[in-house]
Formats: C-alpha cells, structure tokens, sequence
C-alpha cells in the first residue's frame, strides 16, 4: 500500500450541499477503488492563482489515502468529468 494525497479545488460558486456531495462522492470513489481514507483537510475558500472558467475562488481540500498503485488512476479518470471539480492533483507521497 502507497501513502497518497489528493488536491481537489471545487467551484466556490455552487451551494454548500453541492459542494459537500462532491467531497462525498470523491471519498466514495476513493474507498470503492480499495482505497483507505487517512485525513480529510478542508483549507476553505482561497483565491486561484489564475482565472479558471471565469472562477477567481475555489474552494481546496485535501485528502490523504492508503491504497494500491492502480487507484490513483482510477479516481482520476472519474473525477476528471466531474462538473464541479476545478483542478485536482494526486500525488504519492513519501513515508
């Protein structure tokens, strides 16, 4: 099993409950995978380096997970078409 973290920037424009949901359904696909969720770390509302989408906010969180080296593939191929979803970013890392 490998240590990793994913960055997710969500829509600041969207309602709280959808913002929430997307959370939900990224750690769901996470576990589903085989993956084991380690830490959720909500860092809130920040502003983009750059205008993406005409969006100047995005809201950042930051998920730490146990899982094998194929799962990193797989969530990014769902999250990738995920309306709500900015920017992500998963990295391994180091023990």
């Amino acid at each position: 099993m490998n240590q990793y973290e994913f960055a997710l920037v969500v829509n600041a424009k969207i309602e709280d409950e959808a913002r929430l949901a997307t959370l939900e359904q990224v750690k769901e696909i996470i576990t589903r995978f085989g993956g084991s969720i380690t830490n959720v770390e909500d860092n809130g509302k920040k502003k983009l380096a750059y205008e993406i989408q005409k969006m100047r906010e995005g809201y950042y969180y930051f998920i730490q997970f146990d899982a094998d080296s194929t799962v990193p593939a797989e969530i990014e191929q769902r999250v990738r078409i995920m309306e709500n979803v900015i920017r992500y970013l998963c990295i391994r890392r180091d023990a």
